[in-house]
Formats: C-alpha cells, structure tokens, sequence
C-alpha cells in the first residue's frame, strides 16, 4: 500500500515546494505574524495574549489558503489538463492516486504549520518586554496542541476540497467551495450555541432551526477544533472535547476520501 502511494505523495511534495502561489502564501503566513507582533502595541494590558489570538487566527488563514491552493494545483489542475492521465499509467488503482495526493498535501501542511507556529511562538516570546501579565500565557503544551488542532482543521478543509477536485468541471470550484466550506464550518458552533440559547427570541431565526439541526449532519463543526483559550487562559479544555473534535474531524476526512475515491474512480477522462 505505502509503495503505491509513495510516487503520489513525493511528486505532490516535489511540485507543492515549487510552487509560486505557494510561496507568495507563506509571505502572507509571516506577513499575518508581523500583524499579530504590532497588535499587541494596542492592548497595553494583554499585549501576549492579543499577539497570541490575532497570530492563531493568521496562521488558520494562511493554513486553509495553502491546503486549497494546493488541491487545486496538484489534483484539480492535473484533472483539467488531463495531465492526471500519466500518473494512471502506473500500476495501481486511482485510489492511490488520491489517497497519495493527499497524504503529500498533509506532508505539505505539516511543514508549514510547524514553520509559523515557530515563527508565532518567537512573536509572543518577544512581545510585551518585561510587562507581566494578569492571565500569562501558555506556550508550552497548549499552544502546539492549539497549532495541532488548527492543523487538523487545515486538513478536514483539504479532505472536502479534494472530493470537490474529483467532481469538479470548472478549475475554481475546489477553491471556491473550499473557502466557503471553511468559513461555515468555522461559524456553525456559534450559530448552534445561538440557536440553542433561543435566538434573542427572533422569530425569523427560531424558523431555521431546523434546517440548522440538519446541516449539523452534513457540515462538520470547525469550531471544536480551536483550542486557543487554553494557551491564552489557562483553561484547559475537557478531554472529551479534545477527543470528541479529534474523532469529529478523523471521521469527516474518512468519508471525504472514500468519497473522493469512488468519484474518482467512476470519471471518464477522454483521450
């Protein structure tokens, strides 16, 4: 299985690492820390805990931005052109070219997900001076579960992305919907919880609760991945939250690849 995947998984590196989008998105990475380093000059107060929250949220952005950058790149482009055609000659099953595909985009998001959570862990390292603050924050264990959970976020974005890649007739479509997906599943616990606590007793609201409970089987809750307020207050969250959003976002990403597979699979490509 490994050496079906390996051609997929080193090529998707090779042209990942080559790419000048995604060159100019890791400068919008670092650029999104220096925003989080002249944050914390507006909050005399908490100036780690600001660096830390604006620097988290950066490194989200520039993390789903990358993930459909490279789907997009390196499987929707190659369906396209059908250059995807010489990568089938090899012995193996389509499958592998997906699973491989992916499995090297992740490689891909790992990196660049250790590479600013470095540069971010220095941003707050150094903000502030010698200021103590009320809340200190937390840059041990929390913070790189925190930069995990995003990173897991990043690749629950890639896993639907890449079943759009396979549908998908129109280049832009997986960057689109992508985009969208990651903002409504960042948005749909917020919405659940206001939903849930009576709507401000809004009548028009209180009418979508039920198109809200079904979307909740259908668009995974991207919110239960964001653990900042551990790092930022302390408060570390329950571990059947951590399990919960681990096992959430394990099981969405199976279903995405199985069905990205099969979509795969079924595609005509005309010579």
């Amino acid at each position: 299985m490994l050496k079906s995947l390996s051609p997929f998984v080193l090529s998707a590196w090779r042209a990942g690492l080559r790419s000048r989008s995604i060159q100019a998105i890791l400068v919008l990475g670092i650029l999104l820390m220096g925003v989080a380093f002249l944050s914390a000059s507006f909050a005399p107060r908490q100036p780690k805990t600001v660096a830390l929250d604006v620097g988290i949220s950066g490194i989200r952005i520039a993390l789903v931005l990358l993930s459909l950058f490279w789907v997009q790149e390196l499987i929707g482009q190659e369906i396209q052109r059908r250059t995807v055609l010489f990568a089938l000659t090899y012995p193996v099953g389509r499958g592998s070219y997906i699973v491989g595909r992916y499995v090297g985009i992740l490689g891909l998001l790992a990196l660049a997900t250790l590479l600013l959570g470095m540069l971010l862990w220095v941003v707050v390292l150094t903000t502030g001076g010698d200021y103590e603050q009320g809340f200190a924050v937390a840059p041990g264990l929390p913070y790189w579960t925190t930069v995990f959970g995003i990173f897991v976020d990043a690749a629950v974005v890639t896993a639907f992305a890449t079943w759009i890649a396979t549908l998908s007739t129109v280049n832009i479509l997986p960057l689109a919907l992508g985009l969208a997906f990651a903002v409504c599943g960042k948005s749909l616990g917020a919405v659940i919880q206001y939903m849930m606590e009576g709507a401000d007793r809004n009548p028009h609201m209180l009418q979508l609760s039920p198109v809200i409970s079904a979307i909740q089987w259908v668009l995974p809750d991207l919110s239960r991945l964001d653990w900042r307020v551990w790092p930022m207050y302390g408060v570390a969250p329950d571990h059947t939250v951590l399990i919960g959003g681990g096992v959430m976002a394990l099981s969405y990403i199976v279903v995405m690849l199985v069905l990205s597979v099969f979509a795969f699979s079924r595609r005509e490509f005309q010579q």
